[in-house]
């Protein structure tokens, strides 16, 4: 009996001491995310991404700290991380207007102009109604119209008036209709954000090598700042493609994944 008290005292002296840390932590990158916006308001750009980059290393992600970061790097005119940044606040948040403005001006201080190809029109679809919300928004979305779909098939049953219960019949049913579309549109951008694999270039400026070896002919050029995708990896290489469709490899040391 004895034994199992002090089993029981052990574990709750270490659910509080894990409890005192992670509050210790929370506050410590709250005032370092306070002290980095002081120092940025103070023009202390290169001091103010100090304190932003311990945040980001406490795993403090959060829209805030990624757009005030993008934003002291423009500030000191380091391109690649600028838009970096930019499009990790975008990741989160992928309406926020203030970052796509801001990540606007910063790929207008990049030197690489290539132009996409040609989308389809459900690759337009998709990126302008799909993919314009996180997978986790479109499943608020199913649940909330699970729960309307509910409320209206209830007051569907109880209505006694046959013209009503033929407006929330059809309700009902275009609501598990919608909630069905979203649980689809939630797995779809979940598989999107999981297999698609961009990152940006941080070197000045790189040839991309038509195979993974440097003795192989060069394919093109890229200077930083510009966002690639990765196809795939092979030992300390990454093979890329760039929006016009070409594909080639860079050394990964060269570019930073998002």
């Amino acid at each position: 009996m004895y034994t199992n008290k002090k089993h029981i005292i052990y574990k709750i002296s270490i659910f509080l001491i894990l409890v005192t840390l992670q509050v210790a932590f929370s506050q410590n990158g709250n005032s370092l995310f306070v002290e980095g916006n002081k120092l940025y308001t103070s023009e202390k750009y290169n001091e103010a991404i100090e304190k932003f980059l311990q945040v980001e290393k406490l795993e403090k992600h959060s829209v805030d700290l990624y757009y005030n970061l993008a934003n002291a790097y423009y500030k000191t005119n380091q391109v690649a991380p600028a838009i970096f940044y930019y499009e990790k606040a975008l990741q989160l948040a992928p309406n926020n207007k203030d970052v796509k403005v801001n990540l606007d001006f910063a790929k207008r201080m990049t030197i690489d102009n290539i132009e996409a190809l040609p989308t389809t029109l459900f690759q337009k679809l998709s990126k302008n109604l799909i993919e314009k919300l996180h997978y986790n928004s479109w499943a608020y979305v199913a649940v909330f119209l699970s729960i309307l779909f509910a409320l209206l098939f209830l007051v569907y049953h109880f209505s006694r008036s046959s013209i009503k219960k033929r407006f929330y019949f059809v309700a009902s049913i275009l609501s598990i209709l919608f909630m069905v579309l979203s649980v689809v549109f939630a797995m779809y951008t979940f598989k999107v954000n999981k297999n698609k694999k961009e990152a940006i270039i941080f070197i000045q400026q790189t040839s991309i090598k038509s195979a993974p070896m440097l003795s192989s002919e060069n394919a093109f050029e890229l200077h930083e700042g510009t966002k690639v995708t990765v196809l795939e990896s092979v030992d300390n290489w990454k093979k890329i493609k760039i929006a016009d469709g070409q594909t080639g490899w860079i050394v990964s040391s060269e570019l930073k994944e998002l």
